[in-house]
């Protein structure tokens, strides 16, 4: 008997899981699904993980501009941490997550 489990509009326990990754430890695993033909060819997956690429991306830079902010190098890890959490799990749940900029250039460039 397999382990996943399915809902109505066809995710699985093991795309949401993927999702969750995703946004948990950005950029790496969204680096790794698209190394991986079978996952990243599945919707619900690939509404995340290059959303959730783009997302680390920016952060990366945002919070090392931040850095040389001392009041602000204090919150914005945190804030960071809190947003990421928040988003995994969202898609944990099965909730397609729109970001106000990135979700559009996602979808401009056609890589969801």
């Amino acid at each position: 008997m397999s382990d996943v489990s399915y809902s109505p509009d066809g995710i699985t326990s093991d795309d949401r899981l993927w999702a969750l990754l995703s946004y948990l430890l950005t950029p790496l695993i969204p680096i790794i699904i698209l190394l991986m033909e079978d996952k990243k060819n599945r919707p619900f997956i690939k509404a995340h993980y290059m959303q959730a690429l783009v997302l680390g991306i920016v952060l990366v830079i945002l919070n090392t501009i931040l850095a040389f902010i001392p009041i602000v190098n204090c919150i914005s890890p945190i804030l960071t941490l809190g947003v990421v959490i928040w988003l995994a799990i969202r898609a944990n749940k099965g909730e397609y997550i729109t970001l106000p900029v990135i979700t559009d250039f996602v979808k401009n460039q056609g890589w969801a």
